[in-house]
């Protein structure tokens, strides 16, 4: 760690020393590192740092190594700070504390609340359906956080799929109609009445977990406006089969708007109505983008390939 990080750490934290520095994780294609750090005689032992590093190459895993997803890297990180520094106070959902933030050039220093240290240590691979509830209890604290809210400083349409950000998977998109059909479903969503703040990238793997089954989520570079059901659709998808998806449906959003009214000021059924709508909707549009991005993946199944075309039915003449 160099001098001056370790001087921005010992300031922000109150720290007298820094015994440790364990990487957490590397951040996707080479944009830097997730680390925990130990402190020395500070109110708390540890804090978790996400530090921002451009590369020199861009490596991305699947091979989009092109300028537009380099563009949409550095605007999730840029949206990630916004986000920390404007909006995280208010979420009703669990989250990392934000304790500070220092640009230094092309490097970002984002220093947060270490959740294990506050027991959210547990991370899973493989859920529960009374932790499924707990997940989807925080997808309905946080969009009930925000609704109504604008996005201002963050994405104006949120999640990192949307059509807007991913022109070259459209283009190789090998499913016509899908590919048809894609601008209609994308305006469905963007139109909704009812907009919130959306996670953006709600998978199994940005929540962690306490001993109680109680959840927090991370991860915030895709967050902005939208239509909830697309936190929920891309969250069931990340942790169910297909057949469970199909035989669970009904139940996961019963359990969702169950718990968005229970944090709304009140009852809301017109945006329950509009929301459940959407939600076949949300998940074609998910799946459009995988089949551009990774036709392979193991995401693609029949329950996908089934709703997405009752939606493509109702939108395409």
């Amino acid at each position: 760690m160099d001098d001056y990080t370790k001087a921005i750490l010992l300031q922000c934290t109150g720290a007298a020393a820094i015994t440790k520095k364990e990487v957490i994780q590397e951040l996707w294609s080479g944009y830097g590192t997730i680390s925990r750090i130990e402190l020395v005689d500070a109110p708390v032992n540890s804090v978790v740092v996400k530090h921002v590093q451009l590369p020199q190459q861009h490596q991305h895993p699947r091979g989009w190594n092109t300028d537009i997803g380099h563009q949409r890297k550095l605007r999730s990180y840029q949206v990630e700070t916004t986000w920390y520094q404007r909006y995280s106070i208010n979420s009703k959902a669990r989250l990392p504390l934000y304790l500070a933030l220092e640009n230094k050039g092309d490097e970002v220093l984002i220093v947060l609340e270490d959740l294990d240290a506050a027991g959210y240590h547990l991370r899973k691979t493989s859920i529960s359906w009374e932790e499924i509830v707990q997940c989807l209890t925080w997808l309905a604290q946080f969009h009930a956080s925000y609704l109504d809210t604008t996005p201002e400083g963050l994405w104006p349409v949120g999640t990192y799929w949307h059509l807007a950000t991913r022109p070259q998977e459209l283009a190789v998109l090998e499913d016509s109609q899908l590919q048809a059909a894609a601008p209609l479903i994308d305006q469905k969503l963007n139109n909704c009445t009812y907009q919130t703040i959306v996670h953006g990238d709600a998978k199994l793997a940005n929540f962690c977990f306490a001993e109680d089954g109680q959840v927090a989520g991370v991860d915030f570079q895709y967050v902005g406006g939208g239509c909830g059901m697309k936190d929920v659709a891309y969250f069931i998808g990340s942790c169910l089969n297909e057949s469970e998806c199909e035989r669970l449906e009904a139940k996961i959003l019963d359990t969702y708007f169950e718990q968005l009214h229970d944090h709304l000021p009140e009852k809301n059924k017109t945006l329950e109505d509009e929301w459940r709508s959407l939600y076949r909707v949300a998940w074609a549009d998910f799946h459009r983008f995988l089949k551009g991005w990774s036709p392979n993946h193991w995401k693609i199944n029949s329950y996908s390939e089934r709703i997405t075309a009752e939606v493509i039915n109702t939108l395409l003449p």
